[in-house]
């Protein structure tokens, strides 16, 4: 007889939504980001429109509600003559940690990209987050490359 899995990735779900919102707002708090309910909205109705490029992965346990949350979205890679996907934000919430959840995130993303042909995950972190880090550093490889934002001028 085989195991139940422990955890179910699918797309976010329009019933999703206030779960989804307290796994958001603690990922802002984490990285010292307050969003405003305007912020909310407009994630939301990026990840309910089937036209726009951000997509959005719940991961839940046994009784169906999401523990955490995945945004991610394809990227041209001139360079590499191919698409990626980009994982914008990450987030399990601080009860369901080490317990696989994020495991079968990455799981999913991976098939994803397997499936639409794109060439790479790729996703940023602080470098202080030394908790997903060592997480990462079991799943992907570290680049050497930094990350700069310029703001545009008017």
């Amino acid at each position: 007889m085989t195991a139940e899995p422990r955890w179910t990735v699918r797309p976010a779900e329009r019933g999703d939504f206030a779960v989804w919102r307290e796994l958001f707002r603690q990922y802002g708090e984490f990285y010292r980001v307050e969003i405003p309910d305007e912020r909310f909205a407009l994630v939301w109705s990026w990840i309910g429109d089937p036209s726009h490029e951000v997509n959005c992965l719940v991961v839940a346990g046994a009784d169906g509600t999401p523990v955490g949350l995945a945004h991610y979205r394809p990227f041209a890679r001139p360079l590499a003559g191919g698409v990626g996907c980009y994982l914008d934000d990450l987030f399990v919430d601080p009860a369901a940690r080490g317990g696989g959840a994020v495991d079968a995130l990455f799981a999913r993303l991976r098939a994803i990209a397997v499936e639409r042909g794109w060439n790479t995950v790729r996703w940023i972190t602080a470098d202080d987050n030394y908790r997903a880090r060592s997480k990462y550093d079991q799943v992907a490889t570290r680049t050497p490359f930094l990350t700069y934002d310029m703001a545009p001028e008017a």
